[in-house]
């Protein structure tokens, strides 16, 4: 049902992992973790400009506030004025609010598709979305772009002695079918590569939200809900990682933390991009 989503994402990995095997061995965990980092980095690309205008469509929205506030307080016993006020006022100033979300919503069904291809490569267990395949018939069925040799090979790399597809509380029997690739990964294995990256994925995510809390003005700030969003962004979020992460695969939170660190730099570059553009509007109108 949702082929769209996992062809195009097993693909750009499918590329990345071809390229990077030129240098690399096919079967290293590193040449796996390196093709799902610059997935990733391939996808928010895509996303930038999107990202773009989610910036300046916040910095508008902050800058609307005082004359929306003023239509609310102006028009509070009658909702649907309210509401036409709103989009009239939204339209004059070209204003779309769905273009603050637009970037996020887009995240979530690459996330979706990342998460379904990379346990596509392991069909062995029961679960959601497994077909309680062998180890050896699951070794012998592609997965959406990759060839049955390239599953092999997936299944083969390790980083650290962990299978980048492998997560702290996968069933025994899941884990099995690592078997025919090399050991069986044991938990401990696999925690000693999850761990410190679920940590990082913590750390980062509480930092981005950070530099975003820090850029938003004292009156948004001051807002009730704005700051029940910004105490959820700095703290609960990144605790969420550290919570969720013994059930992800390894290769998702290295997804979650490439993705962290484009975030990072994006934004800072993004930010001083559009501050110097106001600067010379306000130079050139002096």
């Amino acid at each position: 049902m949702l082929d769209f989503i996992y062809y195009p994402v097993s693909w750009i990995l499918w590329v990345w992992h071809k390229a990077f095997s030129f240098v690399l061995a096919p079967d290293s965990g590193w040449t796996w973790a390196l093709s799902v980092v610059f997935l990733v980095f391939t996808l928010r690309a895509i996303l930038y400009k999107p990202f773009v205008k989610q910036v300046r469509t916040t910095r508008q929205m902050q800058e609307l506030q005082p004359q929306i506030k003023a239509l609310q307080k102006k028009y509070s016993n009658d909702r649907q004025r309210q509401a036409l006020e709103m989009q009239k006022l939204q339209k004059e100033h070209g204003f779309n609010p769905l273009m603050g979300c637009l970037p996020v919503l887009l995240q979530v069904p690459v996330f979706i598709g990342l998460f379904h291809v990379l346990r596509s490569f392991n069909r062995t267990g029961t679960g959601f979305g497994q077909l309680g395949l062998t180890p050896e018939e699951n070794a012998r069925v592609g997965n959406y772009a990759f060839s049955p040799e390239d599953v092999e090979s997936f299944l083969s790399a390790r980083l650290f002695g962990a299978p980048i597809s492998s997560w702290i509380t996968q069933p025994i029997a899941s884990l099995e079918a690592f078997a025919p690739f090399g050991d069986i990964p044991s938990r401990w294995q696999i925690a000693a590569v999850a761990v410190p990256l679920m940590i990082v994925a913590g750390i980062a995510t509480h930092f981005n939200a950070r530099a975003s809390v820090a850029r938003q003005s004292t009156q948004a700030a001051a807002n009730p809900q704005a700051a029940i969003m910004n105490k959820l962004a700095l703290y609960v979020f990144p605790l969420g990682v550290l919570v969720g992460g013994p059930f992800l695969p390894i290769a998702i939170i290295l997804y979650w933390v490439s993705n962290n660190v484009w975030t990072y730099g994006q934004q800072h570059l993004v930010f001083r991009k559009i501050d110097q553009e106001e600067e010379e509007k306000r130079a050139a109108a002096l």
